[in-house]
């Protein structure tokens, strides 16, 4: 990506994307908790969108959407929102891109490496604000994020063909 040309159709398809993933952001937060959810646990479906760039060695553009995020999640939710959706936004697009590197690593492995360091993030951004009791709140978060990683891992894996045909591959973003 360093050395890419920014064109009018890279700006058009980073904006889609970004769009694409606020808009699951907010279909997301519409959704009620679920009872044997963690409280404020979510899904991540717009998660999807960061882990497709990541692994696919755009970082610079899933860390953009990941801030999209979080400036969405600050104007609709507030600054403690905001600030947690951009921590673990940027870790877990940082995390994929670096273990994605290694060709050895599964879709899955990926999506829940993913989900465990958007969520320990956020923690950290809890911590700042709270203080430390937050910790204990950690294994609930670990479990769920290994669900929610393989749920949208697999997802992924079903969505990202056609992303990359809309794409016309995945070198033309």
């Amino acid at each position: 990506m360093v050395n890419k040309k920014i064109t009018a159709k890279r700006v058009a398809l980073l904006g889609v994307f970004a769009a694409v993933a606020v808009a699951l952001s907010a279909a997301e937060n519409m959704i009620p908790p679920l009872p044997f959810m963690p409280p404020g646990a979510k899904l991540g479906l717009s998660n999807i969108i960061t882990m497709f760039l990541s692994m696919n060695g755009m970082l610079i553009p899933s860390v953009f959407i990941s801030l999209a995020k979080g400036i969405f999640s600050l104007l609709t939710r507030g600054v403690t929102a905001g600030a947690m959706s951009a921590a673990g936004g940027i870790l877990s697009s940082l995390v994929i891109f670096l273990l994605a590197k290694n060709k050895k690593e599964s879709l899955i492995s990926l999506g829940i490496t993913g989900a465990v360091s958007h969520n320990l993030a956020q923690l950290f951004v809890s911590f700042f604000i709270v203080g430390d009791t937050v910790f204990y709140y950690a294994p609930f978060l670990i479990v769920f994020a290994v669900i929610s990683g393989s749920i949208t891992s697999l997802i992924m894996k079903y969505t990202s063909t056609y992303a990359a045909r809309i794409l016309g591959g995945k070198d033309k973003l």
